[in-house]
């Protein structure tokens, strides 16, 4: 294996786990963590809502509120498509997610996550994260959180 082909898994096994680290701190609630995997002038969009957060103060934030609309909340990612170009790259991850809002109301979704990276000193961050919300379900769940 060639150091070209040698970095370009290393890339890949990086990004990989930089979305499932994003995934593990939503789920964890903890917030401070998924604005560090930003860049400092990265941008989450949620269109579906016309939301956008630029800088990870607004990303934390923003998750901040977004997730604390949430009686419980579950999300599975599926990794998807990666594009590698030198010090960025670009890729795709579907996305499954349920739970109930505060409100009562109950949510089930299927989407895609539209993603952007860049390599940083600290190694591979988001610079943008767009959420495309593909299907919703709004039946009312009939379990229960624990």
């Amino acid at each position: 294996m060639t150091d070209t082909s040698m970095q370009a898994l290393a890339d890949r096994i990086e990004i990989e786990a930089l979305r499932a680290e994003i995934t593990d701190a939503v789920m964890m609630r903890d917030f401070d963590r998924v604005a560090a995997l930003f860049t400092p002038d990265g941008t989450m969009r949620w269109p579906h809502i016309g939301k956008e957060f630029v800088g990870r103060e607004a990303i934390l934030t923003g998750i901040t509120w977004g997730q604390g609309l949430w009686e419980f909340f579950v999300q599975t990612v599926h990794p998807g498509f990666l594009q590698l170009d030198g010090d960025t790259a670009s890729g795709r991850a579907y996305i499954h997610e349920f739970g109930r809002l505060k409100d009562g109301t109950s949510h089930l979704n299927f989407a895609v996550y539209h993603d952007h990276y860049e390599r940083t000193p600290d190694g591979w961050r988001f610079s943008e994260r767009v959420y495309e919300v593909r299907y919703v379900d709004s039946t009312p769940l009939p379990g229960t959180a624990h």
